[in-house]
């Protein structure tokens, strides 16, 4: 049976007071319709409909090719916007799935269990719903005397006693695709809003004598639309402890999940260690045994087993197996780190590649340049790489020495088993097995402090 899926990312989000479209706000490091997306692809659907309005430009910009668009010009309700969607689905058999794009809490095995359970008890709608003791702002789910859905009733059109009802609609449904379109038709907007209402459509499928069921999830938690910066903060923090879990049942240690900011994506190895402040974002991957102390942030890099990373900032580079990283480190973009490599305090590395068993220990500057195997940069050295205008590469080989405060101008190659000694500017080539100087000669004035 195929499946498809409405997402509803029309609306302006004004609550959100802010120049990006709601559904574009990050949530874990995703805009949260990506999250929306992401979720409903797990569970099989093979087409997806975004209804946009207010800042259709900028959704489609994002969304590009995982989805087809319909624009809904005005807002009409949810009905009104779902049927927007007829021009690419009406014909379609199967199931469809109507979700808004604000609700990136809903997970996947959530909406895998909620179509399962559309699809096995032959329904032709399906709700998601969820009990909560705090129903308010919600549409409450109606059941008869035997228990069946009998309707949805928003909260502005509920009577005293149907306030009082603890299901809630999350407002995604589950519907088959032809008789969803076919009763789209003939929803009205009688009601307190003088909106379409999608859950009209419940009532004409129930007046038809049609099954209507209802999927309760577990979790209320996922049932949070995000409307404004606070209910941000709030499936920011829901996701971020769920994603701390999952890689602690995984074998991670985190000291501080409270305090630990890890992004959907990234990937983790088991025994690695990660201690309180630490951010980890995008698409970075960690492997095993790697210890992280507090307040490090990597973004988009791979770091490999058994590396130490102290309370450093790594970004868009790679990182080898059992190499020591800071304290108070930043690797830049571009920058490419072999095994047992030391890169120590206050050292920045950018778009440069150190072989196996470098040391840069403190307080230097590496960029545009490559490092041999072995090689030992001592403290307060620079590769200087930019004149102003242009950038140009450092090239030093294997086994060989850079003295303290060292200045290597680019241009310049440094020879295998080659020195340079402490305080030289270096701007010619050196062979390998050589010591090069670049020194002004020492002047010692005696007795200078009498005559001043």
């Amino acid at each position: 049976m195929t499946k498809q899926a409405v997402i509803l990312a029309a609306g302006k989000g004004t609550r959100m007071k802010s120049k990006l479209h709601k559904v574009l706000h990050p949530v874990c490091g995703k805009p949260m319709v990506q999250h929306v997306i992401d979720n409903i692809k797990a569970a099989g659907v093979t087409d997806i409909v975004t209804i946009v309005g207010y800042g259709a430009e900028d959704v489609k910009r994002a969304l590009a090719d995982q989805s087809q668009f319909s624009m809904q010009t005005e807002q009409l309700g949810t009905a009104h916007a779902v049927q927007m969607a007829a021009e690419h689905l009406a014909d379609k058999e199967g199931t469809t799935i109507v979700i808004c794009g604000d609700t990136p809490l809903i997970s996947e095995e959530t909406i895998q269990g909620f179509v399962a359970h559309h699809e096995t008890t032959g329904a032709k709608a399906t709700i998601l719903s969820a009990k909560t003791n705090t129903p308010f702002g919600y549409g409450r789910i109606i059941r008869d005397e035997h228990g069946s859905v009998e309707r949805i009733v928003e909260e502005k059109d509920a009577n005293i006693e149907e306030k009082l009802v603890n299901e809630i609609s999350s407002g995604t449904f589950c519907f088959d695709n032809k008789l969803l379109f076919e009763l789209l038709k003939q929803v009205d907007n009688d009601n307190a809003q003088g909106e379409y209402y999608l859950p009209d459509v419940i009532k004409l499928l129930r007046a038809q004598g049609e099954l209507v069921e209802a999927f309760v999830t577990e979790d209320f938690s996922e049932t949070l639309g995000i409307n404004d910066r606070y209910n941000l903060s709030i499936a920011e923090q829901t996701m971020r402890l769920r994603i701390n879990k999952m890689h602690m049942m995984n074998g991670v240690t985190i000291i501080d999940p409270l305090t630990t900011y890890i992004d959907k994506d990234v990937e983790i190895g088991a025994d690695t260690v990660i201690e309180p402040g630490v951010m980890l974002k995008g698409n970075t991957k960690i492997g095993e045994g790697v210890v992280i102390t507090a307040h490090t942030t990597i973004e988009n890099s791979e770091i490999k087993d058994n590396v130490i990373v102290k309370q450093s900032y790594i970004s868009e580079s790679f990182v080898d197996e059992r190499t020591a990283i800071g304290p108070f480190a930043q690797l830049r973009p571009g920058s490419d780190v072999g095994k047992e490599v030391k890169i120590g305090n206050f050292v920045e590395i950018k778009k440069s590649k150190l072989e196996d068993e470098a040391k840069v220990s403190h307080l230097s500057y590496i960029g545009d340049a490559e490092i041999g195997a072995r090689t030992n940069v001592g403290c307060g050295a620079i590769t200087v790489n930019y004149d102003g205008k242009n950038k140009f590469k450092t090239v030093v080989g294997k086994d060989s020495f850079i003295g303290c405060n060292s200045n290597l101008v680019a241009p310049v190659h440094i020879g295998d088993e080659s020195f340079v000694a402490a305080g030289s500017t270096i701007t010619d080539d050196v062979p390998n097995k050589s010591l090069a100087l670049g020194r002004a000669r020492q002047t010692t004035k005696e007795g200078y402090y009498d005559k001043a």
